[in-house]
């Protein structure tokens, strides 16, 4: 494992709340594991979010630049997403 260097943080009652029942639990020894895997979990969203970004947003804005008429219009985007939203609620998505 890499060098640790000791910081001090300040939560929010519920937080903290949170992590000393992680720790009571034993689902982490030490309320140090609990950030760690907080902090990795984001790290891992992060890093899942830049992926999605360049793999797929950056290269269909491309291709939209590219031959704008390919598109789709804003009411048909906003019909999509009202759709979406419905199933959703209902659970079908």
């Amino acid at each position: 494992m890499s060098a640790t260097e000791k910081r001090t943080f300040s939560l929010p009652a519920e937080q903290a709340a949170f992590i000393d029942r992680l720790v009571q639990s034993g689902t982490y020894a030490t309320s140090s594991e609990v950030i760690r895997a907080g902090l990795r979990a984001l790290q891992e969203r992060d890093a899942a979010v830049e992926r999605w970004l360049r793999e797929e947003v950056a290269p269909t804005y491309d291709a939209w630049k590219a031959n704008p008429d390919s598109g789709i219009s804003p009411e048909e985007m906003a019909e999509r997403a009202r759709k979406r939203h419905k199933a959703r609620l209902q659970g079908n998505a």
